[in-house]
C-alpha cells in the first residue's frame, strides 16, 4: 500500500472523513463479494470454447472422422467453474450438452456412445457447478479478510497530511505481501507542543506477530511524543513497553526524530539504517550515529543507552527516513538499490514527486515486485516560521 496525504486549510478534516467513508464503502462491497463494474470478458470465454469445439467437431465429421472431438465440449463447463458463478456454470453446461446432442443426432452417432458423452457432460457440469460455488465462497472470505487487513492498516499507519506547519511531508509504503496489504514496517508523524516528531521502524519478523508489535510501538510513540518534552524520554517509554511485551529475541529497529521550535533536527537512532539529509543545494549525506545504540527491546542485553544527535535543519533542507526493504532491494545481478544516488537524481521541491520517482525506480530495480516491506518518509522544511503548526488541528487531521 502506498499513500500520500492531501490536506489544505480547514477543509482537510472533512475531506479526510469523506475519503475514509468512500474507502469503507469499497471495503464493504469487496467483503460482500460484489463484482467490479465493467464487462467480464472471461465469463464469455467458456461459451466461446464450446462454440470452437463444436466447429472443430463439425469439420471432423465432415471429413469423415466422426464425432471424436465431441467429448471436448466438457472443457466449457470445466472452464466456467473458474470464471462464472454456479448459475453461469449450469447454463454453459446445458449449452454444451444441447450442442453435443444436436451434433450427435444430426450425424447419427451411435446411441450408446452419444449417451455416454452426454452423461459425461452432465457430470462435469455438476462437478464444475460445485467447484464454482466453493470458489465463490473462498473469494468472499478472502475479500472479507482483505478488507479487515486494509482497515487495520488505516488504523495502524494513519494518513499523513502533505503539509504540517512549516514542513511538507510525503509517505510511500509498500508491503511485500501485496495480498495482505500490511506488513511489519511502521511510520508515524505527530505534531506536538514540543514540535514535530516522527518515527520510522522495522519489526523483526513477518505476519501478524510483526503487525502486533508495530501497533504496540506506534501506540506508545503517539502518546509519549505528545507527553514527553525530551525526545530521549519518548524512546525510553517505547523501550520499557517493549521490554514488558516482547520475547527475549524480538526487537524493533527505529529512528525517532524531532523538530523542536528551536529549528534544529534531533535524531535518536536505535539500530536502524541512517537517515539521509538533503541540503537545500541538493547534497545528500547519511546521518551516521556517533554512538550506535541497540534496537528497541534489546537495551537490557547490551546495557547501551541511546544518544541524541542535533543537526541544523534550514529552510529547503529535507530528511528522508526509510526501512531496509529499500536499501536491501536487489536486482537480477544481486546488486543493492543505491538509495543515496537515487535521491540525488530525483530530489526536488515537492516531496511527493521525489518519493514517486524513487518508488518507481525501486520497482524497476527489483523487476516489478519487492520481496520485503518498504517504507519511505520524506520531510522538507519550507519556512522558518515554526509557529505555523497548530497541534490541535494537526492531531485532528491525523
Amino acid at each position: 500500500m502506498s499513500q500520500t496525504g492531501h490536506h489544505d486549510g480547514d477543509r482537510a478534516p472533512m475531506r479526510l472523513f469523506r475519503n475514509r467513508a468512500a474507502s469503507a464503502r469499497g471495503l464493504r462491497r469487496r467483503a460482500a463479494g460484489q463484482p467490479a463494474a465493467g464487462p467480464h470478458v472471461l465469463s464469455v470465454l467458456p461459451v466461446l470454447v464450446v462454440a470452437v469445439v463444436a466447429v472443430v467437431a463439425l469439420v471432423g465429421a465432415a471429413l469423415g472422422g466422426g464425432l471424436i472431438w465431441l467429448p471436448l465440449l466438457a472443457t466449457g463447463p470445466a472452464l466456467a467453474a473458474a470464471t462464472n458463478e454456479p448459475r453461469g456454470v449450469l447454463w454453459v453446461g446445458l449449452f454444451a450438452t444441447a450442442t453435443g446432442a444436436a451434433l450427435g443426432i444430426g450425424y447419427e452417432a451411435p446411441a450408446r456412445e452419444l449417451a455416454a458423452v452426454l452423461a459425461a457432460l452432465l457430470a462435469v457440469t455438476a462437478a464444475s457447478g460445485l467447484a464454482g460455488a466453493l470458489r465463490g465462497r473462498r473469494e468472499r472470505v478472502l475479500a472479507a479478510v482483505r478488507s479487515v487487513a486494509e482497515a487495520a492498516q488505516h488504523a495502524l499507519l494513519q494518513p499523513v497530511p502533505d503539509t504540517v506547519g512549516p514542513f511538507q511531508v510525503a509517505v510511500r509504503y509498500s508491503a511485500a505481501a501485496a495480498e495482505a496489504r500490511i506488513g511489519g514496517d511502521l511510520y508515524a508523524l505527530v505534531p506536538t507542543p514540543h514540535g514535530i516528531r516522527l518515527i520510522v521502524g522495522d519489526v523483526l519478523g513477518k505476519g501478524l506477530p510483526a503487525v502486533g508489535t508495530a501497533a504496540l510501538v506506534l501506540g506508545v510513540f503517539r502518546e509519549a511524543a505528545y507527553d514527553e518534552p525530551d525526545l530521549l524520554a519518548v524512546v525510553a517509554r517505547i523501550e520499557r513497553s517493549l521490554a514488558r511485551n516482547l520475547g527475549p529475541d524480538d526487537f524493533v529497529t527505529a529512528v525517532v526524530a524531532g523538530l523542536p521550535r528551536s529549528g534544529d533536527l534531533e535524531i535518536v537512532n536505535c539500530g536502524h539504517a541512517p537517515p539521509l539529509l538533503v541540503s537545500a543545494s541538493g547534497e545528500v549525506g547519511a546521518v551516521e550515529s556517533d554512538h550506535p545504540a541497540p534496537p528497541l527491546g534489546l537495551r537490557a542485553l547490551s546495557g547501551q543507552v541511546p544518544r541524541r544527535q542535533r543537526l541544523p535543519f534550514a529552510v529547503g533542507d529535507q530528511l528522508l527516513l526509510y526501512t531496509d526493504g529499500v536499501t536491501e532491494a536487489r536486482d537480477h545481478t544481486r546488486a543493492f538499490y543505491p538509495l543515496a544516488e537515487g535521491v540525488a537524481r530525483h530530489v526536488c521541491d515537492e516531496p511527493a514527486r521525489t518519493l514517486t520517482a524513487l518508488h518507481d525506480e525501486l520497482l524497476a530495480h527489483v523487476g516489478g515486485r519487492l520481496h520485503d516491506d518498504a517504507a519511505l518518509l520524506l520531510l522538507r522544511k519550507t519556512t522558518a516560521d515554526e509557529s505555523a503548526c497548530v497541534p490541535s488541528w494537526c492531531e485532528a487531521a491525523l
